[in-house]
Protein backbone atom coordinates (compact mmCIF):
# COMPACT_ATOMS: atom_id res chain seq x y z
CA UNK A 1 0.00 0.00 0.00
CA UNK A 2 2.95 2.32 0.59
CA UNK A 3 4.00 1.91 -3.04
CA UNK A 4 0.49 2.78 -4.20
CA UNK A 5 0.49 5.87 -1.98
CA UNK A 6 3.79 6.97 -3.51
CA UNK A 7 2.31 6.35 -6.97
CA UNK A 8 -0.63 8.64 -6.14
CA UNK A 9 1.70 11.36 -4.90
CA UNK A 10 3.69 11.19 -8.13
CA UNK A 11 0.42 11.69 -10.01
CA UNK A 12 0.08 15.02 -8.25
CA UNK A 13 -3.19 14.23 -6.49
CA UNK A 14 -4.21 16.33 -3.49
CA UNK A 15 -3.65 15.08 0.04
CA UNK A 16 -7.39 14.65 0.60
CA UNK A 17 -7.83 12.70 -2.64
CA UNK A 18 -4.93 10.41 -1.75
CA UNK A 19 -6.39 9.72 1.69
CA UNK A 20 -9.78 9.04 0.12
CA UNK A 21 -8.24 6.60 -2.37
CA UNK A 22 -6.27 4.79 0.32
CA UNK A 23 -9.32 4.48 2.57
CA UNK A 24 -11.39 2.95 -0.25
CA UNK A 25 -8.66 0.54 -1.32
CA UNK A 26 -7.87 -0.58 2.23
CA UNK A 27 -11.53 -1.35 2.82
CA UNK A 28 -11.70 -3.41 -0.36
CA UNK A 29 -8.49 -5.39 0.25
CA UNK A 30 -9.55 -6.10 3.84
CA UNK A 31 -12.94 -7.48 2.89
CA UNK A 32 -12.70 -8.80 -0.65
CA UNK A 33 -10.47 -10.77 -2.95
CA UNK A 34 -9.04 -9.42 -6.18
CA UNK A 35 -11.26 -11.25 -8.67
CA UNK A 36 -14.29 -10.53 -10.83
CA UNK A 37 -16.87 -11.85 -8.36
CA UNK A 38 -15.48 -9.75 -5.53
CA UNK A 39 -15.30 -6.47 -7.42
CA UNK A 40 -18.90 -6.98 -8.60
CA UNK A 41 -20.01 -7.70 -5.05
CA UNK A 42 -18.15 -4.61 -3.84
CA UNK A 43 -19.92 -2.51 -6.45
CA UNK A 44 -23.27 -3.88 -5.26
CA UNK A 45 -22.36 -2.98 -1.69
CA UNK A 46 -21.42 0.57 -2.72
CA UNK A 47 -24.64 1.09 -4.68
CA UNK A 48 -26.73 0.09 -1.67
CA UNK A 49 -24.82 2.16 0.88
CA UNK A 50 -23.88 5.38 -0.91
CA UNK A 51 -25.08 8.00 -3.36
CA UNK A 52 -23.95 7.62 -7.00
CA UNK A 53 -21.31 10.35 -6.66
CA UNK A 54 -19.68 8.58 -3.70
CA UNK A 55 -19.97 5.21 -5.47
CA UNK A 56 -18.10 6.59 -8.46
CA UNK A 57 -15.37 8.05 -6.26
CA UNK A 58 -14.83 4.65 -4.59
CA UNK A 59 -14.86 2.91 -7.98
CA UNK A 60 -12.35 5.42 -9.30
CA UNK A 61 -10.08 4.72 -6.33
CA UNK A 62 -10.33 0.94 -6.77
CA UNK A 63 -9.76 1.18 -10.52
CA UNK A 64 -6.63 3.22 -9.88
CA UNK A 65 -5.34 0.49 -7.60
CA UNK A 66 -6.29 -2.32 -9.99
CA UNK A 67 -4.42 -0.61 -12.82
CA UNK A 68 -1.44 -0.07 -10.52
CA UNK A 69 -1.18 -3.82 -9.79
CA UNK A 70 -1.79 -4.80 -13.41
CA UNK A 71 -5.39 -6.02 -13.08
CA UNK A 72 -6.85 -3.69 -15.71
CA UNK A 73 -9.43 -6.29 -16.80
CA UNK A 74 -11.12 -6.09 -13.38
CA UNK A 75 -11.76 -2.35 -13.52
CA UNK A 76 -15.38 -1.39 -12.87
CA UNK A 77 -17.56 0.91 -14.93
CA UNK A 78 -18.68 4.05 -13.14
CA UNK A 79 -22.36 4.59 -12.49
CA UNK A 80 -24.25 6.84 -14.80
CA UNK A 81 -26.37 9.34 -12.93
CA UNK A 82 -29.24 7.99 -14.97
CA UNK A 83 -29.22 4.33 -14.03
CA UNK A 84 -29.55 1.56 -16.58
CA UNK A 85 -33.04 0.30 -17.17
CA UNK A 86 -31.98 -3.29 -16.60
CA UNK A 87 -30.10 -5.37 -14.05
CA UNK A 88 -26.85 -7.15 -14.81
CA UNK A 89 -25.02 -10.15 -13.33
CA UNK A 90 -28.00 -11.56 -11.41
CA UNK A 91 -28.36 -15.32 -10.98
CA UNK A 92 -31.61 -16.63 -12.40
CA UNK A 93 -34.12 -18.40 -10.20
CA UNK A 94 -33.66 -21.54 -12.30
CA UNK A 95 -29.87 -21.53 -11.79
CA UNK A 96 -30.35 -20.90 -8.07
CA UNK A 97 -32.63 -23.94 -7.77
CA UNK A 98 -30.26 -26.00 -9.94
CA UNK A 99 -27.26 -25.15 -7.74
CA UNK A 100 -29.17 -25.85 -4.55
CA UNK A 101 -30.38 -29.22 -5.90
CA UNK A 102 -26.94 -30.31 -7.14
CA UNK A 103 -25.35 -29.56 -3.79
CA UNK A 104 -28.03 -31.55 -1.97
CA UNK A 105 -27.79 -34.49 -4.37
CA UNK A 106 -24.01 -34.55 -3.83
CA UNK A 107 -24.58 -34.72 -0.07
CA UNK A 108 -23.06 -31.29 0.43
CA UNK A 109 -25.69 -30.10 2.88
CA UNK A 110 -23.72 -27.22 4.40
CA UNK A 111 -23.38 -25.50 1.04
CA UNK A 112 -26.89 -26.50 0.02
CA UNK A 113 -28.20 -24.61 3.03
CA UNK A 114 -25.78 -21.72 2.64
CA UNK A 115 -27.01 -21.12 -0.92
CA UNK A 116 -30.59 -21.50 0.31
CA UNK A 117 -30.03 -18.87 3.02
CA UNK A 118 -28.46 -16.48 0.52
CA UNK A 119 -31.42 -16.87 -1.82
CA UNK A 120 -34.27 -17.03 0.70
CA UNK A 121 -33.34 -14.33 3.22
CA UNK A 122 -31.95 -11.49 1.11
CA UNK A 123 -29.07 -11.25 3.55
CA UNK A 124 -25.72 -9.73 2.74
CA UNK A 125 -22.84 -12.18 3.00
CA UNK A 126 -21.53 -10.22 6.01
CA UNK A 127 -24.86 -10.97 7.71
CA UNK A 128 -25.08 -14.63 6.66
CA UNK A 129 -21.84 -15.46 8.46
CA UNK A 130 -23.24 -14.07 11.74
CA UNK A 131 -26.38 -16.21 11.84
CA UNK A 132 -26.33 -18.66 14.76
CA UNK A 133 -28.17 -21.87 15.52
CA UNK A 134 -30.12 -19.95 18.16
CA UNK A 135 -31.45 -17.60 15.47
CA UNK A 136 -32.77 -20.55 13.47
CA UNK A 137 -34.78 -21.74 16.46
CA UNK A 138 -36.56 -18.39 16.84
CA UNK A 139 -36.86 -17.89 13.09
CA UNK A 140 -35.17 -14.52 12.73
CA UNK A 141 -31.96 -12.58 13.26
CA UNK A 142 -31.97 -8.97 14.46
CA UNK A 143 -29.29 -6.79 12.88
CA UNK A 144 -28.28 -3.60 14.65
CA UNK A 145 -26.89 -0.84 12.46
CA UNK A 146 -25.43 2.57 13.10
CA UNK A 147 -27.85 5.07 14.58
CA UNK A 148 -29.59 2.43 16.67
CA UNK A 149 -31.68 1.05 13.81
CA UNK A 150 -32.80 -2.57 13.93
CA UNK A 151 -33.53 -4.70 10.88
CA UNK A 152 -35.06 -8.13 11.31
CA UNK A 153 -33.81 -10.83 8.98
CA UNK A 154 -36.56 -13.43 8.69
CA UNK A 155 -35.89 -17.13 8.12
CA UNK A 156 -38.80 -18.59 6.09
CA UNK A 157 -40.71 -21.38 7.85
CA UNK A 158 -39.75 -24.14 5.40
CA UNK A 159 -36.10 -23.18 5.51
CA UNK A 160 -36.19 -23.04 9.31
CA UNK A 161 -37.71 -26.53 9.62
CA UNK A 162 -35.29 -28.11 7.13
CA UNK A 163 -32.33 -26.42 8.82
CA UNK A 164 -33.37 -27.79 12.21
CA UNK A 165 -33.49 -31.32 10.77
CA UNK A 166 -30.00 -30.86 9.35
CA UNK A 167 -28.69 -29.49 12.65
CA UNK A 168 -30.23 -32.39 14.56
CA UNK A 169 -28.36 -34.80 12.31
CA UNK A 170 -25.18 -32.83 12.93
CA UNK A 171 -25.90 -32.83 16.69
CA UNK A 172 -25.40 -29.07 16.81
CA UNK A 173 -27.39 -26.97 19.27
CA UNK A 174 -25.43 -23.72 19.49
CA UNK A 175 -22.89 -21.50 17.78
CA UNK A 176 -22.53 -20.08 14.30
CA UNK A 177 -24.68 -21.79 11.69
CA UNK A 178 -22.06 -21.94 8.97
CA UNK A 179 -18.60 -23.18 9.91
CA UNK A 180 -15.41 -23.72 7.93
CA UNK A 181 -13.43 -26.96 7.84
CA UNK A 182 -11.80 -26.00 11.15
CA UNK A 183 -15.23 -25.72 12.82
CA UNK A 184 -14.80 -21.96 13.07
CA UNK A 185 -17.04 -19.17 11.78
CA UNK A 186 -16.87 -19.14 7.99
CA UNK A 187 -15.63 -15.95 6.32
CA UNK A 188 -17.19 -13.88 3.56
CA UNK A 189 -14.09 -14.48 1.49
CA UNK A 190 -14.40 -18.23 2.02
CA UNK A 191 -17.98 -18.17 0.78
CA UNK A 192 -17.05 -16.21 -2.35
CA UNK A 193 -14.23 -18.62 -3.18
CA UNK A 194 -16.36 -21.71 -2.70
CA UNK A 195 -19.27 -20.37 -4.75
CA UNK A 196 -16.87 -19.73 -7.61
CA UNK A 197 -15.64 -23.33 -7.29
CA UNK A 198 -19.18 -24.76 -7.40
CA UNK A 199 -20.16 -22.54 -10.34
CA UNK A 200 -17.30 -24.03 -12.32
CA UNK A 201 -18.01 -27.55 -11.10
CA UNK A 202 -21.66 -27.43 -12.14
CA UNK A 203 -21.21 -25.48 -15.35
CA UNK A 204 -22.82 -22.22 -14.27
CA UNK A 205 -21.75 -18.75 -15.37
CA UNK A 206 -19.18 -17.67 -12.79
CA UNK A 207 -19.93 -13.99 -13.21
CA UNK A 208 -23.44 -14.45 -11.74
CA UNK A 209 -22.55 -16.85 -8.91
CA UNK A 210 -21.34 -14.59 -6.12
CA UNK A 211 -22.96 -13.79 -2.75
CA UNK A 212 -24.61 -10.47 -3.61
CA UNK A 213 -26.17 -11.94 -6.74
CA UNK A 214 -28.49 -14.06 -4.59
CA UNK A 215 -29.63 -10.93 -2.75
CA UNK A 216 -30.57 -9.39 -6.10
CA UNK A 217 -32.47 -12.55 -7.05
CA UNK A 218 -34.31 -12.54 -3.71
CA UNK A 219 -35.44 -8.96 -4.28
CA UNK A 220 -36.68 -9.62 -7.81
CA UNK A 221 -38.56 -12.78 -6.80
CA UNK A 222 -40.11 -11.07 -3.79
CA UNK A 223 -41.59 -8.30 -5.93
CA UNK A 224 -42.89 -10.83 -8.43
CA UNK A 225 -44.67 -12.72 -5.64
CA UNK A 226 -45.66 -9.78 -3.42
CA UNK A 227 -45.57 -6.36 -5.04
CA UNK A 228 -44.79 -4.19 -2.01
CA UNK A 229 -41.61 -2.23 -2.66
CA UNK A 230 -41.80 -0.44 0.69
CA UNK A 231 -41.76 -3.75 2.58
CA UNK A 232 -38.91 -5.02 0.42
CA UNK A 233 -36.89 -1.88 1.22
CA UNK A 234 -37.35 -2.63 4.93
CA UNK A 235 -36.43 -6.30 4.51
CA UNK A 236 -33.26 -5.43 2.58
CA UNK A 237 -32.30 -2.66 4.98
CA UNK A 238 -32.29 0.09 2.34
CA UNK A 239 -32.33 3.57 3.80
CA UNK A 240 -33.98 4.95 0.67
CA UNK A 241 -36.76 3.31 -1.30
CA UNK A 242 -35.11 4.73 -4.43
CA UNK A 243 -32.35 2.14 -3.99
CA UNK A 244 -34.96 -0.62 -4.03
CA UNK A 245 -36.62 0.60 -7.21
CA UNK A 246 -33.91 -1.01 -9.34
CA UNK A 247 -35.56 -4.37 -8.63
CA UNK A 248 -38.64 -3.27 -10.55
CA UNK A 249 -36.49 -3.57 -13.64
CA UNK A 250 -35.79 -6.71 -15.61
CA UNK A 251 -32.40 -8.20 -16.32
CA UNK A 252 -30.93 -7.62 -19.77
CA UNK A 253 -31.49 -11.28 -20.68
CA UNK A 254 -35.15 -11.02 -19.63
CA UNK A 255 -35.58 -7.91 -21.75
CA UNK A 256 -34.00 -9.69 -24.72
CA UNK A 257 -36.30 -12.68 -24.28
CA UNK A 258 -39.41 -10.48 -24.19
CA UNK A 259 -38.33 -8.53 -27.26
CA UNK A 260 -37.65 -11.80 -29.13
CA UNK A 261 -41.15 -13.02 -28.38
CA UNK A 262 -43.05 -9.78 -28.86
CA UNK A 263 -41.31 -8.11 -31.78
CA UNK A 264 -42.11 -10.34 -34.73
CA UNK A 265 -42.77 -7.67 -37.33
Amino acid sequence: MNEFELHLKKMGLSKNTIQSYLFAVRYFTSNYEINLESVLEYKGYLIEKFKPKTVNLRIQALNGYLKFIGENDLCLKALKIQQKNFLEDVISHADYLFLKRKLKNDGNLKWHFLVWYLGATGARVSEIIKIKVEHVHVGYFDIYSKGGKIRRLYIPKRLKNETLKWLAGEKRTTGYLFLNRFSEQITARGISQQLKFYAEKYGLEKNVVYPHSFRHMYAKRFLEKFNDISLLADLLGHESIETTRIYLRRTSSEQQSIVDKVVTW
